[in-house]
């Protein structure tokens, strides 16, 4: 494996960002609807969103009002006590496939033996779509809308304790490994758009117990972008990522689990977070930058990147708070 070790000028509120951000003045996630335990979260192409809670999809209205999805007998369901993170897809072409992303089809980390990702289609029926072997359990999912990865699914997953294998697979399930020998990574992984300076297009992905975000380009090198500063160690760490969107500093918000977790130092609040766009506007989050959530308590930074990274306070978490999976910001 290639490592590429990018050396950044990262501060955080004017002090390194080896050192603990304060928030006290910052903007602070709300609790915005009870939905026990939420686990991921992503949105259609009308805006609307999904849910992923106690191994069931939900469809969820603006409104908050929650609507059960694949829930027949050739839905989707798994163990509740999971964390099948998924991703929805755009409807999106690839140049020399015979075939295409269809407009709101899920793909969802399926979790059991052998790990794979199964395929929700937008009215609620359920396939496995691809089988990955070689890894103990899968961790994070991403769709590369960017083009860099070829327009594909890309997958981690961790085996030998500490190693993670990264998967890419293509609009008809075809999978190939990019690299089995990447940092241990895990949670709501998301690839980086074209504005993202030197690491525009890889496929960014946190380590909760490190403390470490880092880059994996097509070719399985790997790049460290930035070590926040935060708490580190297992549901202590950073989890959940997600890119602001173009359009998003008119109006919108951003949304994120915090699924209950009992007998845990950081317990959750079985709760689907939100964060107006204002908020994020006036903390100084632009378009392009990528938030970032700790597991423990979901305190928010976000990095932006050119020819160097920095990293910039963006908001409080809920207290106690057990985050997992995606940051879905829109617009």
């Amino acid at each position: 494996m290639r490592f590429r070790v990018i050396v950044t000028a990262l501060t955080l509120g004017g002090a390194a960002c080896l050192a603990g951000p304060s928030f006290a003045d910052q903007a602070a996630w709300e609790q915005w609807q009870k939905i026990p335990g939420v686990v991921d979260v992503g949105a259609r192409a009308d805006g609307s969103l999904v849910v992923m809670a106690a191994g069931r999809l939900y469809l969820m209205s603006s409104t908050g009002a929650t609507t059960p999805f694949a829930a027949g007998p050739d839905g989707f369901s798994t163990d509740p006590n999971a964390e099948p993170y998924f991703v929805i897809a755009p409807a999106l072409a690839v140049d020399g496939a015979s075939c295409a992303w269809n407009a709101d089809d899920l793909f969802v980390l399926d979790l059991t033996s052998p790990p794979g990702i199964a395929r929700v289609d937008p009215a609620g029926h359920a396939s496995r779509f691809a089988t990955l072997a070689g890894v103990d359990t899968l961790g994070g999912i991403a769709l590369d809308t960017t083009g860099r990865f070829g327009y594909r699914l890309l997958a981690t997953g961790t085996h030998n304790s500490n190693k993670t294998t990264v998967f890419a697979i293509d609009c008809q399930g075809s999978s190939t490994t990019l690299t089995d020998s990447a940092p241990q990574v895990e949670g709501g992984i998301a690839v980086a758009p074209p504005t993202f300076g030197q690491f525009a297009g890889d496929l960014i992905a946190p380590d909760e117990n490190s403390g470490q975000v880092w880059a994996i380009d097509p070719g399985g090198g790997v790049s460290l972008v930035a070590v926040p500063g935060l708490p580190t160690g297992g549901d202590t760490g950073v989890e959940s990522e997600g890119f602001i969107p173009p359009g998003f500093g008119g109006g919108g918000f951003a949304y994120l689990a915090d699924r209950g977790t009992p007998n845990n130092p950081f317990p959750g609040t079985d709760s689907l977070l939100r964060l107006s766009a204002s908020a994020l506007v006036a903390a100084g989050i632009e378009e392009g930058d990528l938030l970032i959530a700790t597991e423990g308590n979901g305190t928010t930074i976000a990095i932006r990147c050119s020819d160097t990274c920095s990293v910039i306070e963006a908001a409080q978490g809920t207290r106690g708070g057990h985050i997992e999976g995606h940051i879905v910001a829109l617009p």
